[in-house]
């Protein structure tokens, strides 16, 4: 489509939205801004919009997003350990690219306004009577005091190297939904709506096929785990609220959103990494966790008395204080395990060498070559080795383990406790090229990886190379080719070399001759003569002419 016509395409969605939302607006008769004005200072959740700035101050300023908004800096930010302070500070509000950080930014300003009502900027009678607590303004700003708070609380606490604002606004929904339940399901589908809106303007027109992809299951992606823990936080922290007010919700609309809502946000996605870009899925295990974390609700809510009963409980304090403990019991039991976990370190590069054979020599066998070092960084391509980053204890559940093997570009900095496979081998044989960028507060830097290579039958032989400031070097060689076809017996294999790709012809593993692959003309060896047209690689002799070859395609 024409840049003329996409940008008509996008009035017609802005205009669209904007003349719906007005004639909703010009007949609904009902004053909805009396009662946002009874619990919001000038009737605008102020705590919710402070908090949103600050996310977005991380991604543009202390991420590079202002300069690189595509490409934002992601890897010193992640909570890779305890080791690793800088990202245990920011990882909850860093992002790794924009699609990112719209859906939680989208997300915060559909659920949080729900969460700060319940909240208020004015406190009710009953209320402490602490000056401080009933002023508005810190009422205001206890908002994103508390954001800041949880996010810290889910990079201690969560497994994995997790990265952005999803476990905070999990809570700011579990305080929405001990109170506004159904609201907050609907909060949801507004959500939705507004990042379609978001995504129509941005590409107003998709053109997809049937093409293969080589990225991670979408499930694999979702840091359940730091969710529960932000969703059981922000659920203790909504039954404290909810026991200071008059009323809470009915049991049932309460158990139904619960369910809804998880379901809706994937808390049945229960997952182990495989390595190598495997992962393996507990749905049914993941299912039944979800109806038992309404029930966990929907019971921590009735214990406060609040909630009308038709089961005897325990009355007063003793059934809200074992509700609460309760509460704190899930919590904890789900945050313990990123403890072992977390306490990562990487192996150092004596220890490495030592574990890691010499290479064979590249006509054999695959190859490591260079590997670009950047301050306390090391970027290297490898495939089939074991990672280093390395727990205190190694954890088997389920037939899993910790001890997995990873290939791709690997990005380590021992520094900041960082073992990490910034791009899977599967995905740059998929597009061919890639950029890892790597730096800390202040400074970043680009390393741009590159793939070329030959198909011979269901082999491949290809070189990486690495970049950095016009700085090219061989990153990797894999190992030969061989060609499906014989020819009088022969076989021909495609060999990696630091220049370029070679030729061997050989019979019953023994080398025949060796010859240079032609770019443009013909080269001959072992009585073979080879030539190259476009992307396909002819062997021939006498009047036997096959090919045996094709340069890689990449998208």
């Amino acid at each position: 489509m024409s840049s003329p016509w996409l940008a008509l395409t996008r009035i017609a969605v802005a205009l669209a939205v904007v003349l719906s939302a007005l004639v909703a607006l010009r007949i609904d008769t009902h004053d909805r801004t009396t009662a946002l004005r009874a619990r919001f200072l000038a009737g605008i959740p102020w705590g919710t919009l402070l908090t949103m700035l600050g996310v977005l101050a991380v991604y543009l300023f202390v991420q590079g997003g202002f300069h690189h908004w595509y490409g934002p800096l992601a890897l010193p930010f992640r909570a890779w350990s305890y080791g690793s302070p800088l990202g245990i500070a920011l990882s909850s509000f860093a992002h790794v690219d924009p699609g990112h950080l719209i859906g939680n930014l989208v997300g915060t300003l559909a659920l949080a306004p729900l969460a700060e009502y319940a909240w208020g900027h004015y406190p009710d009678e009953q209320g402490p009577k602490s000056p401080l607590v009933r002023n508005p303004i810190a009422r205001v700003l206890a908002i994103p005091v508390a954001a800041l708070l949880v996010g810290l609380f889910v990079a201690l606490f969560a497994i994995g190297p997790v990265i952005g604002f999803s476990g905070v606004l999990f809570a700011i929904a579990g305080v929405a939904l001990i109170h506004y339940p159904l609201a907050t399901v609907i909060a949801l589908a507004a959500s939705d709506a507004v990042r379609q809106v978001y995504a129509a303007v941005r590409n107003p027109v998709v053109q997809a096929s049937a093409d293969p992809s080589f990225g991670a299951p979408w499930w694999a992606g979702i840091a359940i785990q730091a969710h529960a823990i932000g969703l059981l936080v922000g659920v203790l922290a909504g039954i404290v609220l909810v026991r200071r007010r008059e009323t809470g919700p009915t049991a049932g609309r309460l158990w139904l959103g619960t369910v809804l809502f998880a379901i809706s946000q994937s808390l049945w996605a229960v997952y182990w990494f495989r390595g190598n870009g495997g992962f393996v899925l507990y749905r049914a295990l993941g299912v039944v966790l979800v109806f038992g974390l309404a029930l966990l609700v929907v019971a921590g809510v009735v214990a406060t008395g609040r909630v009308p009963s038709a089961v005897p409980l325990v009355g007063g304090t003793e059934r809200w204080a074992g509700a609460a403990v309760v509460v704190l019991l899930a919590l904890a039991a789900l945050s313990a395990p990123a403890i072992p976990v977390n306490l990562t370190t990487v192996e150092s590069s004596t220890a490495r060498a030592a574990t890691t054979p010499n290479a064979a020599p590249a006509n054999t066998t695959a190859e490591q070559s260079d590997a670009i070092a950047v301050r306390d960084y090391t970027v290297r391509y490898a495939e089939n080795i074991t990672n280093r980053q390395v727990s205190v204890v190694d954890v088997t559940a389920f037939g899993e383990s910790t001890t997995v093997n990873a290939s791709g570009v690997i990005v380590t900095s021992e520094r900041r406790h960082l073992w990490t496979t910034a791009v899977q081998a599967s995905r740059l044989a998929f597009t061919g090229r890639a950029t890892v960028r790597i730096g800390g507060l202040g400074w970043d830097e680009r390393i741009r990886v590159s793939r070329s290579g030959w198909q011979a039958g269901d082999d491949r032989a290809y070189k990486i190379w690495l970049n950095r400031s016009n700085q090219t070097r061989v990153g990797y060689r894999s190992a030969p080719a061989t060609a499906d076809a014989t020819i009088r017996g022969k076989n021909v294999s495609i060999v990696p070399r630091r220049k370029g790709f070679g030729l061997v012809v050989s019979r019953a593993n023994e080398t025949l001759g060796r010859a240079p692959l032609p770019n443009n003309g013909t080269t001959r060896a072992a009585n073979l003569t080879f030539s190259r047209e476009g992307r396909t690689l002819f062997a021939a002799t006498g009047e036997t002419r096959v090919p045996i070859a094709e340069r890689e395609r990449y998208r």
